[in-house]
């Protein structure tokens, strides 16, 4: 017997904005029930689990022990201008010369994220 994975937590300021957020970098929907000023919001992935966002009083004062990484269906560059224009910050740059790497960004609430490279990008350094 095992246990499934239900949803990655994340503790946020606001919860609906943070999810709006999200919803907009993965280009999923918020579940139909939420709405501003909610304290519990979910964006529902594709597949696997929900993003779950739950509003907590304390803030966020360290950095991430566990984070999301996104494999764009752009180049990581693009994706990279995309979501900062969403909101989110530069954070810091993992990019190689090559086309390795990956840059680590950050969501509006500080949540650090990593955007890797596409399966496109990934294809162009291999051949």
């Amino acid at each position: 017997m095992v246990s499934v994975l239900q949803n990655v937590a994340i503790d946020c300021a606001d919860a609906y904005e943070l999810a709006r957020f999200w919803s907009r970098a993965t280009g999923r929907p918020l579940h139909p029930e939420d709405r501003p000023g909610a304290r519990e919001t979910q964006v529902l992935l594709a597949e696997g689990p929900v993003l779950y966002f739950n509003q907590v009083p304390e803030a966020k004062t360290v950095k991430n022990r566990i984070h999301l990484c996104l494999r764009p269906e752009t180049s990581r560059d693009q994706e990279v201008d995309r979501l900062l224009g969403l909101g989110a910050t530069f954070v810091a740059d993992h990019r190689n010369p090559d086309g390795s790497g990956w840059a680590v960004l950050a969501d509006p609430e500080g949540n650090e994220f990593c955007v890797l490279r596409s399966e496109s990008d990934r294809a162009a350094m291999n051949s």
